[in-house]
């Protein structure tokens, strides 16, 4: 259902457009619904008005991303560390790398892990002293890397936990070039295991960097790249139920004729965005059902971002999720100039996704 004149003011990006859009477009989703995270709904009509939260210009005092994007960009600089071991010859254990990033982390976090666990010189990015400020931490995320074991699959730490910590870090697997969709989906959702035990923090983790992969890598459209994700995830062993189910509402929810699910209504379908397979669904939802009408890529980001921020729920993993998703569609052509201003640390989060993109383009 897509509209043409839409479809039509958005030409296609580049790759390192679209990574740079992933990252800057997650961590501005991040920091509008951080503005709102921890308040019902009733509560943001009591701040903002009816209207509710619709710019960053709102904000009460400076903006702030979340642990949300701290832990995306750690991600990044797990990556890296694989990618200047396989530039310099050397093959490393991309899993083990991200449980190091993580650890360094944690560090940030005032959390010191376990004297057994090992320990990796530091980089670049703990220098970062915007990195090292609390801002509501996963509980899980916190315990997982505080025991000192490296999780995986068969040997899961926090067993029952499926929170959202997973999802709202995975978005840069999904930028990796040059490696098949299945690795992709491997590599996301082994790391997952590092902190979460519950399948649905897995499959869920590995299914959204499928979708970014599908949208930045092989560069199908939206919907097309949804259906794709939710096949995926069908098709996991013992796939998870809860999963399917969310995935698959969302995508017939957004097909719907009408104004979109928005506050309770959105919440009463998909959840409240704390567990996984919610935040997922909901971030999702969002930037599908508001495809149809948007006439340019910051009108779509801007609509997909208010609804997916505005609600009782996890607006600030919620919100950096559809924007991850948006920038891996449109690239930086999706971000609001006006946001770009305002948000925290653009310049840390550029030159990050340049590494990147050097790392893997030369370029």
């Amino acid at each position: 259902m897509n509209n043409p004149a839409q479809t039509s003011a958005a030409s296609p990006a580049s790759f390192s457009s679209r990574v740079q859009g992933t990252l800057m477009g997650g961590a501005l989703g991040d920091s509008l619904g951080y503005q709102v995270e921890f308040d019902s709904l009733e509560q943001i009509t009591a701040k903002y008005g009816s209207s509710m939260l619709l710019d960053l210009s709102q904000a009460k005092g400076t903006v702030h991303f979340s642990d949300d994007t701290q832990m995306t960009l750690y991600t990044l600089d797990g990556l890296l560390d694989v990618l200047e071991w396989a530039n310099g010859g050397v093959g490393a254990d991309i899993n083990a790398c991200q449980w190091l990033a993580y650890l360094r982390w944690l560090k940030t976090q005032g959390v010191p892990a376990p004297g057994h666990a090992p320990e990796q010189a530091p980089r670049w990015i703990d220098s970062q002293s915007v990195l090292h400020h609390q801002r509501h931490p996963g509980n899980a995320c916190l315990t997982g890397l505080s025991t000192g074991e490296m999780g995986t699959a068969a040997r899961p730490v926090n067993l029952d936990s499926k929170g959202c910590g997973t999802v709202m870090r995975s978005a840069p697997y999904g930028l990796l070039p040059n490696v098949e969709a299945e690795t992709v989906y491997k590599v996301s959702s082994d790391a997952a295991s590092l902190t979460h035990g519950h399948p649905s923090a897995r499959q869920s983790s590995g299914a959204f960097s499928w979708l970014i992969h599908q949208l930045v890598i092989v560069g199908l459209p939206l919907r097309a790249a949804a259906e794709s994700a939710r096949d995926r995830a069908t098709a996991e062993r013992a796939a998870d139920a809860d999963l399917l189910a969310r995935l698959e509402l969302a995508l017939t929810l957004s097909t719907h004729d009408g104004k979109p699910l928005a506050g309770e209504s959105l919440t009463d379908a998909l959840g409240l965005g704390w567990v996984a397979e919610d935040a997922l669904a909901v971030a999702l939802y969002c930037v599908l059902a508001t495809e149809r009408d948007a006439v340019s890529p910051v009108e779509h980001f801007l609509d997909a971002l208010r609804l997916a921020v505005n609600h009782s729920g996890d607006s600030d993993s919620t919100g950096a999720i559809a924007g991850n998703i948006l920038g891996a569609l449109y690239g930086e052509a999706a971000l609001p100039p006006s946001w770009l201003k305002l948000c925290e640390a653009p310049q840390l989060i550029r030159h990050l996704g340049a590494e990147f993109i050097k790392l893997t383009t030369g370029e």
